[in-house]
């Protein structure tokens, strides 16, 4: 039997359920999920493993006009993935604008890779508007396969997966067959982490906000974890510690509790918050955190 693999790329503007469609496909949650724009900061590869095929799922930040470094940086994540992609899946929803970054959606109108077309949230429009949409949408991509979905609901994400499986192109798997993601456990540890706090705090903290994962010591029952949680300016040291530290223990609490059960292992956590200047416009801290740049 021929073994197929490829890449999967998953693109398209902040909050139109990039995320829960990637976890959904990939069956496991490794993208921060948060009601939240902008919560990927990285593209994180989910990795589909089948005796017949390999499917490389890419979640992408949401595509934005960038004000800083480190969004210039998320911007560059987004547009390698229309470069290197055997498939790739635009996403967007019934409520978006249509024409929230033309630029972009531009550039996705050029590719000569196959793109497959999601509408999202699908659930919560009634049926002639949603006519409306296909239509819109049908001229703008012509070329595009279009799946109305809600990925919240798992309504049409088979018939997505499907067609990927049908469109992959014969080829020898890229990453080893037990391989989840290619991401290391250490950098979930600091996804998790960051997800509580864009949880647990308002406005622009969560987006000051750094997580490192300074020591990472995995025992045969339990595993220690010591991560500082950077931030761009003094006073957002008090705000994320919280009165006698109430805030930070939530998060820490929160986040061990999802530790454990993402490395079926017992953790112990320690957090430490650090005033890092302006470090979203700060190439040699953005680099040292997996950031590319120009």
């Amino acid at each position: 039997m021929t073994h197929k693999a490829g890449f999967v790329n998953i693109v398209g503007n902040p909050n139109v359920g990039k995320s829960t469609l990637s976890n959904e496909l990939v069956g496991e949650r490794l993208s921060i999920i948060t009601s939240k724009a902008q919560t990927t900061r990285h593209r994180i590869f989910g990795i589909v493993n089948q005796p017949e095929y390999q499917i490389i799922f890419s979640d992408t930040p949401g595509v934005l006009k960038p004000n800083y470094k480190l969004q210039e940086s998320m911007l560059k994540f987004s547009k390698s993935a229309l470069k290197d992609a055997d498939i790739i899946l635009y996403v967007t929803d019934t409520f978006e604008k249509p024409d929230k970054n033309d630029e972009f959606l531009a550039s996705v109108q050029k590719t000569d890779i196959p793109v497959l077309l999601v509408i999202n949230k699908i659930d919560l429009i009634d049926q002639e508007k949603l006519d409306g949409i296909l239509d819109f949408w049908k001229e703008q991509l012509p070329n595009a396969e279009v799946f109305p979905m809600s990925a919240l609901h798992k309504f049409n994400v088979g018939n997505l997966m499907d067609r990927i499986i049908q469109m992959l192109p014969d080829s020898p798997p890229f990453f080893d067959k037990e391989a989840l993601t290619d991401k290391p456990e250490r950098f979930f540890a600091a996804e998790i982490i960051r997800e509580k706090i864009l949880m647990h705090y308002k406005k622009e903290i969560p987006y000051s906000v750094e997580v490192e994962i300074e020591e990472f010591k995995e025992g045969p029952d339990q595993v220690n974890v010591r991560a500082i949680i950077h931030v761009a300016r003094e006073s957002q040291k008090g705000i994320i510690i919280g009165h006698k530290g109430t805030k930070l223990k939530w998060v820490g609490t929160e986040s061990r509790q999802d530790l454990e059960a993402f490395l079926k292992k017992k953790v112990f956590l320690t957090t430490f918050v650090k005033v890092s200047k302006d470090w979203r416009d700060k190439e040699n801290f953005l680099r040292g955190h997996g950031y590319e740049l120009k």
